[in-house]
């Protein structure tokens, strides 16, 4: 019998809906298992509004809520899409079957504002020219149909209440924890440690932008959320 759970998709940072999980062509795998994708864009991107104020960002999980239908569904997150379906499942576990949280992992816990510091001086065009990671974090806030004075708003939001492995604890729905082994996010093993019902899986030789359309992270979510295309 087909699972008919709704799929939740979240894309990350600087994506949308359409650019992380339709151009991949997972949506249609999910379709072609028979589940119902709910997309979400979430605000400052894709065809969310777009305010240029951080403190409009101080609240993510709004978007995502308010496109969840009331009974349980299944949801699968990038990066920024993770951690805001992780913020639901803290307080709301009920609302998931089962969760996919990729891209994140061990910087989640870290205190040190350093990274984000990094990437907001490269949107801003101030980063040094060999710093690798920020370079990229520009390239993708760069990309056609980005409003970039918006995703940097985004990253100069304000943090909310930090992520312990206490507070994490809160989110007790079954959860897949994906990241490459070459993410800047990982290690996994923290995440996947501090959750009551979660499996870690690696991926090998991937890197923090090429997770969501790397062949390892599309099975072992499929498989995880029992949508095997039949």
């Amino acid at each position: 019998m087909t699972d008919a759970t709704p799929v939740v998709l979240v894309h990350g940072w600087g994506g949308s809906f359409a650019s992380t999980w339709q151009s991949s062509g997972f949506t249609e795998l999910l379709h072609d298992a028979g589940r119902t994708v709910v997309g979400v864009d979430l605000l400052g991107h894709g065809t969310a509004p777009k305010p240029h104020e951080p403190e409009a960002y101080a609240d993510l999980t709004e978007r995502v809520l308010e496109a969840m239908p009331d009974t349980p569904v299944d949801a699968v997150g990038f990066s920024l899409g993770a951690i805001t379906l992780l913020r639901i499942a803290i307080d709301q576990p009920h609302r998931f079957r089962k969760l996919v949280l990729a891209g994140i992992g061990g910087t989640l816990f870290d205190d040190d504002t350093s990274g984000t510091e990094r990437i907001i001086a490269a949107l801003e065009g101030t980063a040094p020219p060999d710093d690798n990671i920020a370079r990229l974090f520009s390239q993708y806030g760069n990309q056609p149909d980005n409003d970039l004075a918006a995703l940097t708003a985004v990253m100069k939001r304000p943090r909310g209440v930090p992520f312990t492995a206490e507070l994490v604890a809160g989110a007790t729905c079954t959860t897949l924890v994906v990241i490459g082994d070459k993410d800047f996010a990982g290690p996994g093993d923290p995440l996947a440690g501090a959750l009551p019902d979660a499996t870690l899986k690696v991926l090998r030789n991937v890197d923090h932008f090429a997770t969501p359309e790397s062949f390892g992270f599309i099975d072992a979510t499929l498989e995880f959320l029992d949508a095997i295309p039949g």
